[in-house]
């Protein structure tokens, strides 16, 4: 039986489900596989990309640790794609290349003003508190008002991270830097805004759910975004469970801020002290606010000496087809730091086709081309850079095995190895003096940071620097 030697760049759940599916697969040959990862530890998004308060959904990374644990894969940590090893060197060692390597990047969002001091990306705010060793240890917290771009899940992610309070996440893998910056937030108002209905987020209700969890804080909604004629969302909510479970929840919301707001008027018409003020003491307002702007267009960041002042918004209206209309009605919230949650975007790689519009591989179902739509032969891509960043984590498996099929058709177009051998690989890499990391490495990466928790009463805490994680990786 012929043997076939795979490359897979990128050790998150797209670069690790297609190993496993691979290795599971019916075929007629052996199977070698290398996992490169340009960090130290494993698992991409769900290490680096999932707030730390998710443990539900960190638990994927128990199925991702059975497959690296198998005892089938190698994986290489700490390896930069295009620098630590090139095209040319798997072309050498290897029969075909799968790039599974994300998005990490946030995608643009063209309004004037957006380049102001204290306008970020969410891409990197998530890197920053999930502790990613090539960002910077510190962040900019300093804004009592501060605005959110988007109606997806990343944009609740980073809402609640923004409006809880550090303490309540103590019990999750929060780094100490992280903490210890979202302990000084002055946050007490934070706007979340979206072009379109409530009906049209592209929430889920688990997450919507938890954000209306957090502690000390209250939701604020405003009546005239539920009060909108719109048949066709009518016609969604119908089909849609989900935006049903959302309704509700958002109804209930909207319940409580009557309770407040007639809280509020009962003890300023008795006075404080009076007998109906301490009945409705439990309906006291939080430290924290959180407004949702629904049928709100972003079109200019206000800015006042450099930096984020404000956001104007124009009000839009329902199209009839579940877009909207503008409607010439503006209005600007003062913030002085603005987030963008409009989506993630990929990067280029080195001598890799890449379509700058879209963020990703150039591809067909997996199969790479060059930017004229010619096949490039043994060069396959699965995930975010194959499809674009739509999905959620589980979506991809059956990504990932459209481009296995492909790859599998394509077998006498692989490429004809000159040293196809397993020790190559590590001879190249401490030729070069790249300190890469392994799988046992990992192990004690992961014991180490466990320790690090158990010995201050958490579960885990997560080291940031590259070079330590590197450091403890190797047993150094």
């Amino acid at each position: 039986m012929s043997k076939m030697r795979l490359a897979i760049v990128g050790a998150g759940p797209a670069g690790i489900y297609a190993a496993d599916l691979l290795l599971k697969a019916e075929r007629d040959f052996d199977v070698e596989i290398d996992l490169f990862e340009q960090l130290p530890a494993p698992y991409g998004l769900v290490r680096y990309g999932v707030s730390p308060d998710h443990p539900r959904i960190k638990g994927i990374i128990t199925a991702l640790r059975e497959v690296l644990d198998s005892g089938t894969i190698n994986f290489y940590g700490n390896v930069r794609y295009g620098q630590d090893i090139t095209l040319a060197d798997l072309k050498k060692h290897y029969h075909a290349v799968i790039f599974a390597t994300g998005a990490i990047r946030d995608a643009a969002l063209n309004i004037p003003g957006i380049e102001a001091e204290g306008s970020y990306g969410a891409a990197d705010f998530v890197s920053w508190f999930d502790g990613h060793p090539d960002v910077p240890r510190t962040w900019p917290l300093e804004a009592r008002s501060v605005g959110v771009v988007g109606n997806g899940n990343v944009a609740l992610d980073i809402s609640r991270m923004l409006i809880k309070h550090a303490d309540d996440l103590l019990p999750t893998e929060i780094p100490d830097n992280v903490y210890a910056g979202l302990k000084a937030n002055p946050i007490e108002e934070l706007h979340l805004f979206g072009r379109r209905g409530p009906k049209y987020v592209k929430f889920t209700p688990l997450e919507l759910r938890e954000l209306g969890e957090v502690r000390d804080v209250d939701m604020v909604l405003d009546e005239r975004d539920f009060d909108v004629d719109d048949p066709y969302a009518d016609e969604v909510l119908a089909k849609n469970k989900q935006v049903v479970v959302m309704t509700r929840i958002m109804d209930k919301w909207r319940a409580e801020q009557r309770t407040r707001t007639l809280a509020a008027e009962t003890r300023s018409v008795d006075g404080e002290g009076g007998a109906a003020t301490s009945a409705l003491d439990e309906h006291r307002a939080s430290s924290r606010r959180l407004h949702l702007h629904f049928w709100s267009k972003p079109v200019e960041v206000v800015v006042e000496n450099g930096r984020v002042a404000g956001l104007k918004v124009e009000r839009t209206a329902p199209d009839g087809q579940g877009g909207v209309v503008d409607t010439g009605e503006f209005e600007t919230i003062p913030v002085q730091s603005l987030y963008r949650a409009v989506g993630y975007f990929g990067s280029p790689l080195d001598e890799i086709p890449f379509d700058e519009s879209r963020g990703v591989i150039p591809n067909a179902q997996g199969r790479v081309q060059d930017l004229e739509g010619s096949r490039i032969p043994g060069v396959y891509a699965t995930g975010w850079i194959k499809r674009g960043p739509v999905g959620l984590i589980g979506h991809t498996k059956s990504d990932a095995m459209e481009t296995l099929e492909c790859l599998m058709e394509d077998r006498s177009s692989w490429w004809d190895p000159e040293e196809p051998s397993a020790e190559a690989i590590p001879a190249l890499l401490h030729e070069r003096g790249v300190p890469y990391t392994t799988i046992e490495g990992w192990h004690r990466l992961d014991e180490h940071e466990l320790g690090l928790g158990e010995a201050e009463g958490r579960t885990r805490i997560k080291v940031v620097p590259r070079d330590e994680m590197t450091r403890v990786s190797r047993g150094e």
